[in-house]
């Protein structure tokens, strides 16, 4: 499974971007996709999950209310809209697939390519 996380982009502060996520060849229905980021200097920050086939949703704190997670299972992607977003959202976004759909307790299967994100004036 090749994952491919798009949406790169230099945005103001309390601007917004689409992150996306897809693959082909394989449908990510029953796959947990999870968003993830990594700021400069800090480790991997997981942000949010989808569970596969039910599509159970969860947040981190840091981004509960301001980014949403969803699924386009005609698309075969997984978005991330992210509203509000401050400088310190500022990071590489990847996305994640879990094969047994679960969001926690099972891992990660497979990783796509890292996408920057900016939040700069």
């Amino acid at each position: 499974v090749h994952l491919q996380a798009f949406g790169a982009g230099l945005v103001q502060p309390g601007g917004s971007l689409r992150l996306s996520c897809t693959t082909s060849g394989v449908a990510l229905d029953s796959y947990a996709i999870g968003w993830f980021r990594q700021a400069p200097g800090k480790g991997r920050e997981g942000l949010s999950c989808i569970s596969g086939n039910d599509d159970t949703i969860s947040y981190a704190e840091s981004v509960q209310g301001r980014f949403t997670i969803s699924r386009d299972s005609a698309k075969n992607t997984v978005y991330l809209q992210m509203n509000s977003l401050k400088p310190q959202d500022t990071a590489v976004y990847y996305c994640a697939a879990g094969v047994l759909g679960r969001c926690v307790g099972f891992g990660w299967d497979y990783w796509g390519q890292g996408t920057q994100v900016t939040v700069s004036s």
